[in-house]
Order: structure tokens, then sequence, then C-alpha cells
């Protein structure tokens, strides 16, 4: 594995940091890369095969990615982290950060549980070049159907979101030269955006987010995007657009994270040797691309919609299917 160079360390670590973020399976891109490029891309990075050192890279990509989201919702973590202990210390689920924070747990158990009994078959099983791009086109499928068919709740909650945002703005610093005035009240109508979304969030439910929580199961295939499937879920459920990407990110972390974690036996042990400098420089490109992706797809996300990615979705994925059977 020592042939992995420094170039396709940080190809690795980009693609990883915007396919995580962007709903377009970062898993099915880390499959279809090596295929798709061939040659030494094919031979030490097949994600498939079992005991293959690209389990070692994934493992850096996975906590630098999570460590980037985080970075991004660092006061919303240490609120619903608050919430958390709050909740436990007083015995009651009362504030939105305590109704949050338990939302997050009851909807990281399925795909908690799912991930440790059946990661390693479903990677085995269907890890493979030509099923995830078959499961790209089906993920593409269920982001045009999201949009496409999604309640008339979302839609409303859509509406009532950019009123609150357009309220949110009048009376702000129009002056060219308060552009520190300027700044701060931007930020704080973002962190009172936050507040209103949590508020928002908060009053689905556990029921809610179990149901969402299910949807990320499916991330287990590669090709379905986790951000994805829980977005369309969350709309399903009534959530705003924006509020729908917020819950999937924060839910993301955790996951994300846990799932690093769980392989850092991977990362020290033997099939990282001669590969652990590569691994840190690939996981420094994700993680920064990480947190300027949920940066730029936090504002997207107000205004614009998953079409574009179901779009890209089934191009790629068609493409790439053509491209492996005529190879």
């Amino acid at each position: 594995m020592s042939h992995l160079t420094y170039l396709q360390a940080v190809v690795i670590g980009l693609v990883q940091g915007v396919s995580e973020l962007f709903p377009v399976s970062s898993l099915g891109h880390n499959v279809l890369l090596p295929a798709l490029l061939g040659g030494s891309w094919a031979r030490y990075l097949n994600v498939a095969a079992p005991n293959s050192p690209y389990l070692a890279i994934i493992v850096g990509l996975h906590v630098a990615t999570a460590l980037g989201i985080a970075a991004y919702f660092w006061r919303d973590w240490l609120r619903i982290i608050g919430g958390f202990f709050s909740s436990l210390r007083h015995g009651e689920v009362e504030t939105t950060e305590q109704k949050l924070a338990w939302m997050i747990i009851v909807a990281t158990i399925p795909v908690g549980l799912s991930g440790v009994m059946f990661e390693h078959e479903f990677r085995i099983l269907f890890g493979k070049a030509g099923l995830a791009a078959v499961f790209l086109v089906v993920n593409g499928v269920i982001l045009y159907a999201g949009e496409r068919f999604r309640p008339r709740r979302s839609r409303v909650a859509d509406e009532q979101v950019v009123r609150e945002r357009e309220l949110a703005t009048v009376g702000g610093p129009r002056l060219a030269g308060a552009h520190a005035a300027g700044q701060r009240a931007v930020r704080q109508q973002e962190a009172a955006g936050a507040l209103q979304a949590d508020a928002r969030l908060a009053a689905k439910g556990n029921l809610a987010a179990f149901v969402i929580g299910c949807a990320q199961v499916l991330a287990l295939l590669a090709g379905i995007s986790r951000d994805g499937v829980t977005m369309v879920a969350g709309m399903f459920r009534g959530l705003p657009r924006v509020d729908a990407a917020r819950f999937a990110f924060l839910l993301s972390t955790p996951v994300i994270l846990a799932a690093g974690v769980l392989k850092i036996p991977d990362l020290l042990g033997p099939d990282a040797n001669g590969i652990r400098p590569q691994i840190l420089v690939a996981s420094l490109f994700a993680g920064v691309t990480a947190y300027l992706c949920v940066r730029f797809l936090m504002r997207y996300f107000q205004a614009r919609t998953l079409t574009p990615f179901a779009v890209y979705c089934v191009l790629a994925g068609l493409g790439s299917f053509a491209y492996l059977a005529l190879r």
C-alpha cells in the first residue's frame, strides 16, 4: 500500500469532503472512483476487498469529515450537549435543546445498530462498482421524487422560513462603513435562525426523528446518500428544506464520527503501514472541504432544491455503469 501517492491522497480527501456533504453518496464515489480510474487506484483502493488497506484511509476521512461538520455547528452542539446533560440531571425533556438532543439519539439508533451488525456484509456484497453505479441512479430518483412529491406542509413551512428570514433582515446595518457591525448582525441573524430551526425540529418529536433515522440505513448501500435520504425523509415529515438539511447534517456528525472511531484498529494496524502520512494529508483535505461544503449548503438549501443533485446522480450513475460494462 506504500504506492499511495500524495496526489491520490489529496484527490481522495477532496472527493470525500464534497460527496459526504453533498447528497451524492461518499461511499458510492469511494467505490466508483478507483474502478473508473483503474491502474493502481483499482489495485490498492478497492473498498470491497477483504482487509482492504483502503479501510484505514476511510477511518481518517470519516473522523476528519465529522470534525469539519462539527466545526461549523460547534455552537449548536454545545447547546445540544448541554441540553442532554441537563435532561439527565433534572429528569425531564422540556426545553428545545433537551428535545433535540434526544431526537438525535433516537434517530441515530437504527443506523447505529445496522452499521454494527451489517456494515461488513453490506460493504462486501454491495460495494461493487457496478452496483454502486446502479444505486447512484436510485439515489438520484429518490432525490427527484423527494422534491417532486414532497407534501404541501413542507412547502408551506418553506414559505414560513422565508418570511421569518425577511423579517429578521429588516433594520439591519446598511452603511458601507459599518462592515464590522454588519458582520455581527449577520452572525446574530444566523444564531437566531438556528434557534428558530431547532424549535421547529424539536416540535416534530421522537417519532419523526426515528422515521428520519431509519432512512439513514439505506446509506449502507454504496451509492445512496445519507444526507440525501435523510433530507427527503425530513421533508416528508413536514420539515422545510433547510431544516431537513440542518437535521441531516447534525445527524451525520455522530454517525460518521462513530464509524471512524470504531475502525481505529484498521488505522493503527499493519494495513496502514507506510501510508499514514498520506492518510493525514487526505484527512486534512477532507475535513477542510467538509466545513466549506456544509457552510455552502446551509445557504444553498435556503432557496434551492435537491433537483440538480438528482440529475447529477442519474447521469453519473448511468455513465459509470455504461463505461464499466463496455470497458
